[in-house]
Parts: structure tokens; sequence; C-alpha cells
């Protein structure tokens, strides 16, 4: 199984550096110099990190196959990623978002929707789904709204607070104006 850890920005300098957003909880491990990368919607298949440092907040990288800035010009918008164990290294209750995504949700055994996305934040993620009427709805990602998560049944039971599938829809709005 393959993960994505990060999606590749603009080129930094004439030496064949790129910006990249990183979306690995893990970056000191996931771009360690000699660390092959796998590429997605780019013009190779592979690449091997050379370097790896921060400037501020940005992760700048550089490989073994790229030398300038125009090449490095050809990979912005690529994705990079690791091939992972299918195997959970434990039980935790940690997803990755590609295991959430086009799940059912369900609510009192009725399905309300699809997950999405999953938006993770600092303070705390959100589940994503669109509902049955084709909005989009964002559920905090804790255990007391989202109990069980059966990627094998194909289904995510939630537990909303009241209103919480209603808010900010039509008839709320209309409700408020009278």
């Amino acid at each position: 199984m393959r993960l994505q850890v990060a999606r590749i920005g603009k080129p930094h300098g004439i030496r064949g550096e790129v910006t990249v957003q990183v979306l690995t909880d893990n970056p000191e491990e996931r771009f360690t110099a000699g660390e092959e990368l796998i590429v997605v919607d780019g013009p190779v298949k592979t690449l091997t990190v050379k370097n790896a440092r921060w400037n501020k907040t940005i992760l700048l990288l550089s490989f073994k196959e790229i030398n300038d800035r125009n090449q490095a010009e050809t990979l912005r918008g690529a994705r990079l990623e690791i091939e992972v164990s299918d195997e959970p290294e434990d039980e935790s209750d940690e997803w990755y978002e590609h295991e959430l995504l086009d799940l059912k949700v369900m609510l009192d055994g009725q399905q309300v929707g699809v997950i999405t996305a999953l938006r993770t934040n600092p303070a705390q993620d959100l589940l994503v789904f669109e509902d049955t009427e084709g909005n989009e709805i964002y559920l905090p990602f804790v255990d007391e709204f989202v109990p069980e998560i059966d990627p094998e049944a194909g289904i995510v039971v939630i537990t909303p607070p009241a209103g919480l599938l209603t808010l900010n829809s039509d008839d709320d709005s209309e409700k408020e104006e009278q």
C-alpha cells in the first residue's frame, strides 16, 4: 500500500531544490538522505533524497536525480509517496484519509452520507462527509461523535450532537428569518 507523504511545490534556488507541502507526521524519518520516494504525476517514477532542510516553516528537498531549477520546475505539483505495509503496526485509533474515503456514514442504522475528506487541523481533526442532499458536513473526529469505524463493512457510525446535521441548512436560515 502506498502512502502520500508530500506534494512538491515550486523550485527554490538554481541547484534543483524544491519546496514541499509535508503530508506526514514524521518528516525527519521520511525525508532522510538516501530515502527513495515514489513520484505520482511527475516526469520520473522515483526520486532519491539527497538533502532535506527547513527554511523557517518550509521543507526544502534536493534529489540525486535533479540538478538544476529547470528540472525542478518539471516536478511542480507531483505527489511523493512511500510503500508501507498493509498490516497495522498496532491497534491505535489513527486513520489515514485514504482509509476513510467513500465509507458510508451511518446514524441510527440509516445511511446519512459518504466520507469525502479528513481535514487535519492543529486543534482538532474534522471528518468531512456529504449528506444525502449534497451538503458538506464537518464533524469533529473524536470518539464521542465517531464511536465506530469498520472499513471491512464500509461504514462509519456517528453520534453527532443535536442539530449538527442541520446546522446552516436552508431550513435553519428560513426559521431565523421569521
